[in-house]
């Protein structure tokens, strides 16, 4: 099963001050070991929200807010897209990475897989097209 991680933001975090140099250090020697281990499909940390933007569609009408945004409690700081046999195999990892970390709060959200749906709701023919899309997305982020 494929799981999103989300690490929630914080001050240090939104204060787009980069880690210290030993967190580098001791997170790229755990994104190996994870990545090594077969789990990690993709990792990134993300700028603040004061870099971001907004896009709302309501009524028929387009609105774009600039960051910061503040106002919200729930901000991702980074995230981490994983490949585990289970919940608790990504439980496992995730308070691996919180603990390099030292604090934190994550949120792990299972991915839908073409077999989460019933066939009269994904039919095989779409869901085989949606396999050859999900290809050509990695192929997409190999080439960037």
């Amino acid at each position: 099963m494929r799981v999103m991680g989300l690490l929630k933001a914080d001050q240090h975090s939104e204060s787009g001050a980069p880690p210290s140099a030993e967190l580098m250090e001791k997170m790229g020697k755990f994104v190996e070991e994870v990545t090594k281990a077969g789990i990690m499909i993709s990792s990134d940390g993300l700028l603040p929200s004061s870099k971001g933007k907004r896009i709302r569609l309501a009524g028929g009408k387009v609105t774009v807010t600039d960051g910061p945004f503040t106002e919200s409690k729930e901000l991702v700081a980074s995230y981490a897209l994983m490949q585990v046999k289970s919940m608790a195999e990504a439980v496992e990892w995730t308070t691996r990475f919180l603990k390099v970390l030292g604090q934190g709060e994550c949120e792990l959200r299972p991915i839908f897989d073409p077999s989460d749906f019933p066939p009269e709701v994904l039919p095989p023919e779409r869901a085989a097209r949606e396999e050859s899309t999900h290809k050509q997305m990695k192929k997409n982020a190999k080439k960037r």
